[in-house]
């Protein structure tokens, strides 16, 4: 069973208007009435709403389909009928919703909805098609079809920091140092399956996904699907891995950024160089070709992290200040 989906496909059908009535006014001592025919209810919605009761969109990928009451059929004495219940689909924020591969509606903050499938238009009772000419009218309105359509749900979840490296880098290890979160944790490659968030001290929300291989934008590897989920951070850390080559690790990284979306790389980032406590020659670590100048941590022993939270801290509350 998969415990974790941030893309799926649903149909949506609006519900179908209610039918107009044909009826006349029977009463005592008025024998000839006129129309009383009432329209039918319209069709109700299927309606998209961001909500934090889930975390991914695993509860759509078991249950596709999604249809909205129709509307009742009108009846005498000029009595509409009642309108069809809407149907609420609940995501978590940061889901973008696509129709026809463009964008419907980007889902950011809880209580955001969008109207997907209307609900078809209940059509009129035979009292609507009464004249001086035509007073006794025997034709009404079926009610209009509800709009009917195929979706594509994305969610991108909402992080201030996004966790770039390669597998067993140490990014569940950090994250679960500066955080709550409790990621699972093993000395073997790919033990991140899905993406984690973790929230630190001071409330950054870190975004942790799959490690990134070579040509993993071309569909390698886990991370492809996941680095969808870093696309909206406001800053990145690049965690490297001090047992191998760094420099030649941070360049072949941001090629794989660069190739999936540009854009990315043009959010501020910090380089980490981890697994310290592994290495005998620290110095050499100082003087590595990279910029900004890395920071030197070991996330097992938790050394070096303050620093670079600090400095996360700076990036994010100057995007939220601009």
């Amino acid at each position: 069973m998969k415990g974790f989906i941030d893309r799926v496909k649903i149909w949506v059908y609006g519900g179908r208007g209610g039918d107009g009535c044909v009826s006349f006014r029977r009463e005592k001592f008025v024998p000839k009435g006129g129309p009383d025919g009432g329209d039918g209810g319209k069709g109700g919605d299927v309606i998209i709403v961001a909500s934090s009761d889930y975390s991914n969109l695993l509860h759509l990928y078991y249950k596709p389909h999604y249809r909205a009451e129709r509307g009742r059929h009108g009846s005498g004495k000029n009595k509409k009928g009642r309108d069809g219940e809407d149907v609420y689909i609940k995501v978590p924020p940061g889901t973008v919703v696509y129709c026809n591969e463009k964008v419907v509606s980007d889902l950011l903050h809880k209580g955001d909805s969008v109207v997907v499938a209307k609900g078809g238009r209940g059509g009129k009772g035979n009292t609507s098609f009464a004249t001086p000419t035509h007073q006794a009218p025997r034709e009404c309105e079926e009610g209009e079809k509800g709009e009917e359509k195929e979706l594509v749900l994305e969610l991108k979840l909402i992080g201030d920091v996004g966790l770039v490296g390669y597998p067993n880098s140490g990014k569940s290890t950090f994250l679960s140092k500066v955080s709550h979160a409790r990621p699972k944790i093993a000395s073997y490659p790919f033990t991140t399956l899905s993406p984690v968030l973790g929230k630190t001290e001071n409330g950054i929300v870190i975004a942790d996904i799959p490690g990134i291989i070579k040509d993993a934008h071309k569909g390698r590897g886990l991370g492809l699907q996941f680095l969808r989920h870093i696309e909206r951070t406001k800053a990145l850390l690049f965690i490297l891995d001090a047992t191998r080559d760094p420099v030649s690790d941070f360049y072949a990284l941001q090629k794989e950024l660069s190739a999936y979306n540009p854009i990315i790389l043009e959010k501020p980032y910090l380089i980490a160089i981890n697994k310290m406590d592994l290495v005998d020659d620290r110095k050499s670590f100082t003087e590595l070709p990279l910029s900004p100048k890395p920071y030197l941590i070991s996330a097992l022993y938790g050394e070096g992290l303050k620093g670079v939270i600090d400095q996360l801290t700076v990036y994010i509350k100057a995007k939220e200040d601009l």
